[in-house]
């Protein structure tokens, strides 16, 4: 009996002590504090052990001093650079532009130029010519890396360039790339001469508690070869038909190929991260001359966020991009759960007679994701956003052009994971043509996709509304 009042006793101190934490944490924001509240009042037991896994983005303490030690190296702030850079930019979207800078501690460059891959085959084709044509470099990041046709692709590519002298360095995520890390294609890499970094590794036994949080991925999508030619975008080495996920296939992505010198700042986006895990010292990086810029190319800036960056920074760059908007704002995303700032700059793009498209996907492989998503539907189209489906597979293409000048690509959703949690890379740019070619990519996917109606949303069955809106209670914590 008396074991028994002990045990209840340490489980009430132990609620009562979580419960102190959740509100405690000064940079919370209000709705993630009352989910979490709510969470550890209904399901104590399970709320206590969720808080401690998932609560708070925890980095291990040895990751965050080998971050810091490795930004003072790398840190290149703005100089003159930027505002010669912003002088073909509008003013108004120079606050969006002036954001990244302060995100990815560099300036705004110009002189870049990028063209857009037809489809996910066809953006692994021009990687693997541009390995193939490597001399000096290629570095690698990616998410998910599949041991399918366009992953061996680069697999072979990779350890061709190793072997005539190429230094190639890859990246894959512990989690996302599980299967080919423990794969004999990776075992072959290596051999061939690749350098090779499992990101985010997990830990096992009690080392878990020194680790970070598990569910802290590096999502990013850089690649980078000799310094001349950066990709950037949506898309993970993998075929379209996205074999581990077959019924939600084909995977819709945008993957740009950019030449100038954005491509330095992917490059210190990966060797950063490269530094922190691998423990390579590629500060020299820093000091090689620049590509030059390329005569009538635009500005544009790379940047990337994580769990250590600043709250908020990935959606002030959603929202800066937003509120330039005069005409016309498309967006394109797989994954929709907004923090309210970004929230409210899409109700009030749509409330000053922005033309406001929302592109998502009418089948997602997160069920609860898209039913989050869909609870926000009513509160945007009563503001004048015009909400799509698209039918033709899972969209997984994250764009953003404003008034067909300003265009956002990249890596990150724009959901918590995305905005507050993971590795992110997204590159801004201001150019009219690069613009308009990204926009004609998201009429093809209006093309294919279903407007929902006003209509649509009052006929949903009671039961869902029930369902939709109780999972928004909770999306702070997702």
């Amino acid at each position: 009996m008396l074991t028994h009042l002990i045990l209840a006793a340490l489980l009430t101190v132990t609620h009562l002590a979580v419960m102190a934490r959740s509100l405690l944490v000064e940079s919370r924001n209000p709705y993630s504090r009352a989910a979490w509240l709510l969470v550890l009042l209904l399901l104590p037991v399970i709320g206590v052990a969720a808080y401690v896994l998932f609560g708070e983005p925890w980095v291990a303490r040895q990751f965050q001093r080998r971050a810091r030690k490795v930004f003072r190296k790398l840190e290149w702030r703005a100089g003159a650079d930027s505002p010669v850079a912003l002088q073909s930019v509008p003013e108004r979207f120079h606050a969006a532009f002036r954001v990244c800078e302060r995100i990815g501690r560099w300036p705004v460059v110009g002189g870049n130029k990028a063209t857009i891959a037809a489809d996910s085959n066809d953006a692994i084709d021009a990687m693997v010519r541009d390995f193939d044509e490597a001399r000096e470099t290629i570095h690698i990041s990616f998410y998910i890396w599949l041991a399918d046709r366009n992953g061996l692709r680069v697999v072979q590519a990779l350890e061709r360039a190793a072997l005539r002298g190429v230094v190639c360095r890859i990246m894959a995520d512990a989690i996302g790339s599980r299967a080919l890390i423990a794969s004999e294609h990776w075992r072959a890499m290596r051999q061939a001469g690749v350098r090779l970094c499992v990101s985010l590794r997990m830990r096992r036994g009690l080392a878990f508690f020194e680790g970070s949080r598990i569910d802290l991925r590096n999502h990013r999508k850089i690649v980078v070869v000799d310094d001349r030619i950066t990709y950037c975008g949506s898309q993970n080495c993998a075929d379209p038909e996205f074999r581990i996920k077959p019924r939600f296939a084909p995977w819709v992505d945008i993957m740009m190929r950019f030449e100038g010198p954005v491509v330095r700042q992917n490059q210190l986006l990966f060797a950063d991260a490269w530094m922190v895990e691998a423990g390579e010292d590629l500060s020299g990086a820093a000091a090689r001359p620049v590509a030059p810029p390329a005569a009538g190319g635009f500005p544009a800036i790379a940047f990337g966020t994580g769990p250590m960056s600043a709250k908020g920074e990935m959606s002030d760059a959603f929202v800066g991009v937003l509120y330039g908007a005069e005409r016309e704002a498309i967006i394109s995303t797989p994954y929709f759960v907004p923090d309210p700032p970004l929230m409210e700059a899409l109700l009030s793009c749509a409330r000053r007679g922005v033309q406001t498209i929302l592109v998502l996907p009418a089948r997602n492989d997160s069920a609860a994701v898209a039913a989050m998503s869909r609870a926000t539907y009513a509160e945007l189209a009563e503001a004048g956003v015009r909400i799509f489906e698209f039918l033709g597979g899972l969209l997984h293409a994250k764009t953003l052009v404003v008034d067909g000048e300003a265009a956002l690509v990249g890596s990150a959703n724009m959901d918590r994971r995305s905005l507050e949690l993971n590795f992110e890379n997204n590159i801004l740019l201001y150019c009219r043509d690069t613009a308009a070619a990204i926009r004609n990519r998201q009429h093809t996917y209006l093309a294919n996709a279903r407007e929902v109606s006003r209509g649509d949303m009052r006929r949903r069955p009671l039961r869902r509304i029930l369902w939709q809106n109780l999972l928004t209670i909770f999306a702070p914590i997702f």
